[in-house]
């Protein structure tokens, strides 16, 4: 009860789900609205829907479904995230296999849901992805880690050599921040954050956002804090 009251006066995180099964749409629709903390601002059944949705309502998590994305434009994700910056998309699958999974992510969703998993992991799922945290399979994370760990053995790994901006880099890739918004928090250019990222992914060790990621939590690095940016009116 305590739980719940609190949440209930706190900003409700809104919630747009895109489906091209409307018995699915209203579904999910129906299990997140019974949440005093979210809200459903929104559906879509196509891509071209989607895009249109998310710029007028500007969601913070879109549900995607994976046939939605696997038929529209190869960038959709992009599209998504250039129409609500701070949007966090989670695509919902039928089947979920290990490496799907991971390049779903890579794309640059926030996490991958099974459609028949328990309905308490999809609120569960809003909450962690809006929090910056990735929605994966734990035994995906666990073997990424272990290929990450394998592959650099007999090669070292020197992270002390990060300075304080690399790691502050690091801190806002945490919090799911795009290069745009890490740009805008430290007062440099894209092209900035682009070349420190390079330098951070050779020094180590890692080849993309998600291994690095995957890295820091595995390796437990201190990360400084960082403060989250304000809210765009």
């Amino acid at each position: 009860m305590g739980t719940r009251t609190s949440r209930a006066t706190k900003k409700k995180i809104s919630v747009l789900v895109a489906d091209r099964e409307g018995v699915f749409r209203l579904g999910l629709m129906k299990l997140l609205g019974v949440e005093d903390d979210l809200r459903v601002v929104s559906q879509a059944e196509n891509a071209a829907q989607l895009v249109a949705m998310t710029s007028c309502f500007k969601p913070e998590v879109v549900f995607l479904q994976s046939e939605i994305l696997s038929e529209g434009p190869a960038d959709l994700i992009s599209q998504v995230h250039h129409a609500s910056p701070r949007c966090k998309v989670v695509v919902t699958v039928t089947t979920q296999g290990e490496a799907e999974g991971l390049d779903y992510v890579r794309g640059g969703a926030a996490g991958v849901i099974l459609r028949s998993a328990d309905p308490e992991l999809f609120p569960k799922c809003v909450r962690k992805v809006t929090e910056g945290e990735l929605w994966v399979p734990k035994r995906q994370v666990t073997q990424m880690a272990k290929d990450l760990e394998a592959s650099s053995q007999g090669s070292a790994r020197p992270v002390e050599t990060l300075t304080r901006r690399e790691k502050t880099v690091i801190g806002c890739l945490m919090l799911g921040w795009r290069n745009r918004e890490i740009a805008t928090q430290l007062s440099i250019t894209e092209q900035t954050v682009k070349n420190h990222l390079r330098a951070i992914y050779d020094k180590v060790g890692v080849s993309d956002r998600l291994e690095l990621v995957l890295y820091v939590i595995h390796q437990r690095l201190e990360i400084p804090p960082v403060q989250p940016l304000e809210a765009t009116p």
